[in-house]
């Protein structure tokens, strides 16, 4: 969010999202031929009783559509035959868009753009009125990139989930909301109860400590435990649906230059992680397809709650290795060496991440193509 990149890096993260759009197409009705800009803005909200099957139906906002995750997002939502409006912090954001001259003058509906701050509860109104559902897929970085996450942007990412649900409740025509958590913010506790025998579950009725990340550092699974919680009591006992998608360590094709950032944050305590077998990878094709999903199970009321999401638990330390070596991250060897002497012995892992109820609701609606064992070739 208003990440700051040089020139170089910014241009190739064009060129990197303009080959995505251009071979997303293949196979799936054209993609990227929904990127272009609507004739019409639909701003008007809906009436009582409109139509549930109409145009505005069909559309939707997404903060945070040209980050990793969001950007899959969009993608899947053009696939499955959405308006797509595109909520933008930054003139960053803007010109990214614009230098990727996907957007045509044709007036063929796809995509179009609003500036939002996801800080600014009017403006968050705004972007979102006239669409029937939103998907929060924002989140806070670290501009330096280096230390990718601190105290600071958790409070920030807390009070920006809290206003992006009041905005959704305040807009007339927003029915339902689609959460991006973390799987960060079911694992963290300080005291599970272990039965030597059996893994103690790990499931969507999970929930990190707050206080045991405080004291750990842990700041990435503090901000996504606290901005998931906050969301959910902002929509507690109101006029909107809430649904919140808890992805483990998002991978994919791009994903070192495209989420290095949020990963390096994501991996803080990897060690005891793995050691632990919770240390899992979701193909970013996954997460995008569970969002959409359960977006859609939301309408019928066959979906709701939290959703945790994963394709591969990394047991291996050699896997724990090459994540570390494509992420460029310091002292891997080391790291790998430490978290080996844990995750390498006979001992079962002390606990079992557990995705049934979302492979309930994929497999209830339609198989996930990109349900498969993810190997050390994560990218």
């Amino acid at each position: 969010m208003g990440v700051l990149r040089s020139t170089q890096s910014l241009q190739a993260e064009v060129d990197e999202l303009r080959a995505a759009l251009l071979g997303g197409g293949g196979g799936h009705g054209g993609a990227a031929a929904g990127w272009r800009r609507s004739a019409g803005h639909a701003g008007a909200k809906r009436a009582p009783g409109a139509d549930a099957g109409g145009a505005e139906a069909r559309a939707v906002c997404v903060t945070g559509g040209i980050s990793f995750v969001g950007f899959a997002v969009v993608d899947r939502l053009l696939r499955h035959g959405y308006t797509v409006r595109l909520a933008l912090e930054t003139q960053e954001d803007v010109d990214k868009l614009r230098e990727m001259e996907m957007f045509g003058e044709d007036g063929r509906d796809g995509v179009w753009t609003v500036m939002a701050n996801v800080m600014d509860p009017e403006s968050l109104h705004r972007a979102f009125d006239g669409c029937a559902g939103v998907f929060h897929t924002s989140a806070f970085v670290d501009p330096g990139g280096m230390s990718g996450y601190t105290k600071h942007m958790a409070r920030l990412e807390a009070q920006a989930a809290e206003r992006v649900i009041e905005a959704c409740v305040r807009t007339e025509s927003v029915r339902k909301c689609v959460f991006t958590s973390s799987l960060l913010a079911c694992v963290w506790r300080q005291n599970y109860p272990h039965d030597r025998r059996f893994p103690t579950i790990i499931d969507e009725n999970c929930w990190s400590d707050e206080s045991f990340c405080r004291d750990n550092k842990l700041w990435f699974a503090l901000g996504k435990t606290a901005a998931e919680k906050a969301a959910w009591r902002a929509a507690r006992g109101r006029d909107l649906k809430l649904v919140t998608i808890c992805p483990a360590l998002v991978t994919g094709p791009g994903f070192r230059r495209r989420n290095s950032t949020a990963s390096i944050a994501y991996l803080k305590g990897a060690r005891a992680m793995l050691s632990d077998g919770l240390l899992a990878t979701a193909n970013v094709e996954t997460v995008a397809e569970a969002h959409v999903r359960a977006y859609e199970a939301m309408g019928d009321n066959t979906a709701g709650g939290r959703y945790i999401c994963y394709d591969h638990v990394v047991r291996r330390p050699e896997e724990f290795t090459e994540l570390e070596r494509q992420l460029a991250m310091p002292g891997g060897a080391a790291a790998a060496a430490a978290a080996a002497q844990g995750a390498g012995d006979d001992r079962p892992a002390r606990f079992e991440l557990c995705k049934r109820k979302l492979g309930r609701l994929m497999s209830a609606r339609r198989r996930c193509t990109y349900d498969t064992y993810y190997s050390v070739a994560f990218d």
